[in-house]
């Protein structure tokens, strides 16, 4: 099609994700498989890489826009721009998951946070009673230094006793078939309640005048 040299891309092609390391394809096609395509930077500047007509450019590019130019009868046609982001990446998805308590009591709020090591780019689940009604606020931090995490931290506030269950974070890898999930047991009461541990026998003796002392330990 001499009016339409470039095969239109949709909008999932444009943005490339790619690992640190790892070779990647600029998809612009032309509908001329004879067609003299140039790649360039968002300089302008050239960039020299293997042209495979049925998939694109193919090579190891460093992050940034990119666009393909070909020649129609005298005329310059471009394509979309593409625009490839690197991320930092390990084929395994180290998680944990921590809760400050696991037992809470009706009114408070419940905090848990899974966090994910070495990846900067996963698609995080979180399955836990309150879901359904859409109950909980999620945060996503972002920490580079000194070491790449992400930190997803949910909170429940005001919580009840059908806030009790499973609570489940389950990360998917960006660009491999690779998940992992860990899970914590959160128990709320619907009243407070204090446990005595008494650091003596049923019965003691005492000698006259003699001043012994009988400790208790309160939760």
């Amino acid at each position: 099609d001499p009016d339409m040299p470039f095969v239109p891309s949709i909008p999932e092609d444009q943005f490339i994700l790619v690992e640190e390391g790892d070779p990647t394809v600029i998809p612009c096609r032309t509908s001329d498989p004879d067609a003299q395509v140039t790649l360039v930077n968002s300089l302008d500047k050239p960039v020299h890489a293997l042209y495979d007509t049925k998939q694109g450019f193919i090579g190891n590019f460093p992050a940034g826009s990119y666009t393909c130019k070909t020649m129609v009868k005298g005329v310059e046609f471009k394509s979309d721009e593409f625009l490839i982001y690197i991320i930092r990446a390990t084929s395994q998805l180290p998680v944990e998951i921590e809760a400050l308590k696991t037992v809470y009591k009706t009114g408070e709020t419940i905090v848990v946070t899974c966090v994910v090591f070495d990846n900067e780019v996963v698609n995080l689940q979180w399955n836990y009673p309150g879901k359904v009604k859409e109950k909980g606020l999620i945060k996503l931090d972002d920490i580079k230094v000194p070491s790449q995490k992400l930190v997803y931290t949910l909170t429940i506030p005001e919580a009840s006793v059908k806030d009790t269950g499973d609570y489940e974070c389950t990360a998917r890898h960006a660009t491999k078939e690779v998940k992992e999930n860990k899970k914590v047991v959160i128990t709320v009461h619907d009243k407070g309640f204090v446990h005595l541990e008494p650091q003596f026998s049923p019965l003691e003796a005492v000698n006259l005048h003699e001043v012994k002392n009988f400790v208790v330990d309160v939760q």
